[in-house]
């Protein structure tokens, strides 16, 4: 579906739109544990960002943007399992990000806390997950859950480590629901 927005878009779609369905490929090549096509298509996508000709952007890709874009590619490098990719690029976006948009906030730490686990940095993960749950803790957001969830989980390969071992005692119970 992604490809087929890509190419119902044409190549004279506007800047946002095209890079906004080329991440959407992105991510789909991600889920089915395709690294290279993935790579591929985001750098497609920050070319297509880089477009300055061409209609102006539809009002609903209000939100497309070099820095939203730079968190979904964080996304597909956690998800592929290349933190060292995706950390530098969490930790800049989150430093300029506006904290109102608490949202937002929560679910770009818990692929931060995900990405750091993986790079073998579990006190850093444990961090990040606290802070992942007491930004979320007052949202009532499913997929903020669910990213809680998923960071508690990776949290238990470090369970040996003892600040993991002490969130996992504070907010284990969070992965039964």
């Amino acid at each position: 579906m992604a490809k087929a927005a890509v190419a119902e878009a044409g190549p004279d779609a506007p800047a946002t739109t095209r890079a906004l369905f080329l991440d959407r490929v992105a991510w789909a090549h991600t889920r089915a544990g395709e690294a290279q096509p993935a790579l591929r298509a985001l750098g497609e996508a920050h070319a297509a960002l880089d477009t300055t000709d061409g209609p102006p952007a539809p009002t609903w890709a209000y939100w497309v943007n070099r820095e939203e874009l730079e968190v979904m590619d964080a996304r597909v490098f956690t998800e592929l399992r290349r933190p060292l990719r995706a950390v530098p690029l969490l930790q800049d976006v989150l430093g300029r990000y506006d904290a109102t948009h608490a949202r937002e906030v929560a679910l770009y730490r818990s692929w931060l806390a995900v990405a750091l686990a993986d790079a073998n940095e579990p006190e850093q993960a444990a961090e990040e997950a606290r802070r992942v749950i007491d930004t979320s803790g007052d949202l009532s957001s499913e997929r903020t859950a669910k990213r809680t969830r998923t960071v508690l989980h990776r949290l238990k390969g470090h369970e040996e480590v003892p600040e993991a071992r002490e969130v996992l005692a504070d907010y284990g119970h969070l992965l039964l629901t």
